[in-house]
């Protein structure tokens, strides 16, 4: 591997960029691909480029088909995260889903009798305010948000930043009214209708879930839709 190409490597594994690495398995050439950009000595037609892309969603490494070149694209992702705004009931079965899924919990709620080890052992909680919290845990493009508390003093905060971040999920419970009422206040707040439109509202996808545990699944299916989108 050419020094440069090591250190732009490097770079996107701090930056927590996703890349990946495409060698030609003749020639030893490579090229860095990421999802807006590519960059190397090894030229890649748009179809590899695509299929690369793919690879990089799917988190699957891999020979790339090619008819006139052998490739091998090995995938660097960031770790999946999501960060649930509002310990409630909801949170504690969609925790366990998330972490079958492969994502690191993070659960953010001020409330302490809400946010307790009891609750949710094993999960990293914080008591700070929830803008304050999402700002230092930082959100990049594996970063799902889902605020649960209904409560705006909680859910509006936490939605300013994560509507302004690189998170690629956000989604907030509450009726269709209460997103009116929510989209309301984003605005009053100063974010665009195209930032306020990333809000997935009401949260998860429509299976007619009554119960927590249902809740829960329509929400990690939806997470799941979106990380997983063409």
């Amino acid at each position: 591997m050419q020094p440069d190409t090591l250190e732009k490597l490097l770079s996107a594994l701090e930056n927590k960029r996703p890349v990946a690495l495409v060698s030609e398995l003749e020639t030893g050439e490579q090229a860095l691909v990421y999802r807006d950009s590519t960059e190397g000595g090894l030229e890649l037609s748009d179809e590899q480029v695509a299929a690369v892309r793919a690879a990089i969603r799917d988190d699957k490494s891999g020979r790339i088909d090619s008819e006139n070149t052998k490739l091998f694209a090995k995938v660097f992702n960031p770790p999946k995260r999501m960060i649930i705004v509002g310990a409630v009931h909801i949170a504690q079965p969609l925790v366990t889903l998330a972490q079958t899924s492969g994502y690191e919990v993070v659960i953010v709620d001020p409330r302490g009798a809400f946010a307790s080890a009891d609750r949710f052992p094993g999960v990293t909680l914080t008591e700070d305010w929830p803008d304050d919290a999402l700002n230092e845990l930082g959100i990049d493009t594996r970063t799902a948000v889902v605020t649960l508390t209904h409560d705006p003093k909680l859910d509006d905060p936490a939605l300013e930043v994560a509507l302004r971040s690189d998170a690629f999920y956000i989604g907030s419970l509450g009726s269709k009214r209460t997103h009116a009422r929510r989209v309301e206040r984003l605005t009053e707040a100063g974010l665009s209708e195209e930032e306020i439109a990333r809000i997935h509202a009401p949260v998860g996808l429509a299976i007619n879930a009554k119960s927590p545990a249902e809740i829960a699944i329509s929400i990690m299916a939806q997470v799941t839709q979106v990380l997983r989108a063409e």
